[in-house]
């Protein structure tokens, strides 16, 4: 149950993106970096686990920025779709940087050919910094129905693994008050920029999950994720869970079914199981002048082995090619 929250809000930064990707601790991913040609001009981390190699986060040197999070959905034809969304967030990015292509005229054509409709629902923010962020969806029919947001000054708004505008979901209005009060902190404080990224790490470390049994996995504490931005760890090491996508659904899918909608690697019972929680942070920071600080902690490595504060940091500043 990851959360994005999104602001205008910081007299000193145009825009600040947070991010929480809440996921099955085994699932290969790998750590933020430029990408390999001829992508790169994209900085963010890639999920290894599907062969796209996509992301749910991730920023070029030409100022696009994209952030995704997936539907908690009802059933399970509606959680899996024949494609990746990790694939979607990389078509916005991986864009060739001469090409000229606007954030509407992108959304137009991800709908428009059915690429929107042909995976499991999603919420994509997309768009180019100090522009107004459309927020897609799979829900979406016509790029006239789509939001934006981050068009003004002072504003604050996250989403997470449901409809964007669904208030009913604690993490979120959570999210936002946190996010909000740490910015007025820190321009109250004075402080500098290690120190609002500090504060926003704690912002994306708030855990107000209940604590249910002993090794109680992801299938018992799905309902319950809505309530903390923070997923601390859940789940036992032997303990085999259904992927979150056949969760939502409600019922489990067999493996050459999941396999042949091209989800999963040639084993996704290898990391759609066990331990589940918040496995990375990001904060992203652009200033005025064009400056992007692009920031991820890794809690957990890929054999979900903790991993100690500060150890799976990194950080990435550059300025927007003009």
């Amino acid at each position: 149950m990851c959360i994005a929250l999104i602001s205008t809000a910081h007299p000193s930064y145009s825009l600040i993106v947070i991010d929480n990707r809440d996921e099955f601790l085994h699932r290969p991913t790998s750590s933020v970096d430029w990408w390999p040609e001829p992508s790169s001009h994209v900085l963010g981390s890639r999920d290894l686990a599907r062969a796209a190699h996509g992301t749910w986060m991730g920023v070029t040197k030409q100022g696009r920025i994209a952030v995704l999070t997936n539907y908690r959905e009802d059933t399970t034809c509606q959680a899996i779709g024949v494609c990746s969304r990790g694939a979607i967030v990389s078509s916005w990015l991986a864009m060739p940087p001469d090409r000229e292509c606007s954030t509407r005229q992108f959304i137009e054509e991800m709908i428009s050919g059915g690429t929107a409709q042909s995976v499991g629902g999603f919420s994509l923010v997309c768009g180019k910094v100090n522009e107004p962020l459309a927020i897609m969806s799979n829900r979406v029919s016509h790029v006239d129905r789509i939001t934006w947001v981050a068009k003004d000054r002072g504003e604050t708004v996250g989403l997470s693994n449901t409809a964007f505008g669904d208030r009913s979901w604690p993490k979120i209005i959570q999210g936002e008050t946190l996010m909000k009060k740490a910015i007025e902190a820190h321009v109250q404080a004075g402080e500098g920029e290690d120190e609002l990224i500090q504060r926003l790490l704690d912002v994306l470390s708030t855990d107000t999950l209940p604590r249910l049994a002993d090794g109680a996995g992801l299938e018992t504490y799905i309902n319950h994720l809505r309530n903390s931005v923070f997923i601390p760890v859940i789940g036992g090491q032997d303990k085999v869970d259904r992927a979150a996508d056949e969760i939502a659904g409600g019922q489990a899918k067999d493996k050459v079914e999941v396999l042949a909608n091209g989800h999963g690697s040639s084993d996704p019972a290898s990391y759609c199981r066990g331990l589940y929680g918040t496995q990375k942070q990001t904060v992203v920071l652009v200033d005025h002048k064009g400056r992007i600080k692009y920031f991820e902690r890794t809690l957990f490595d890929n054999a979900a082995e903790r991993i100690p504060i500060g150890e799976g940091d990194r950080c990435f500043e550059f300025m927007i090619e003009q």
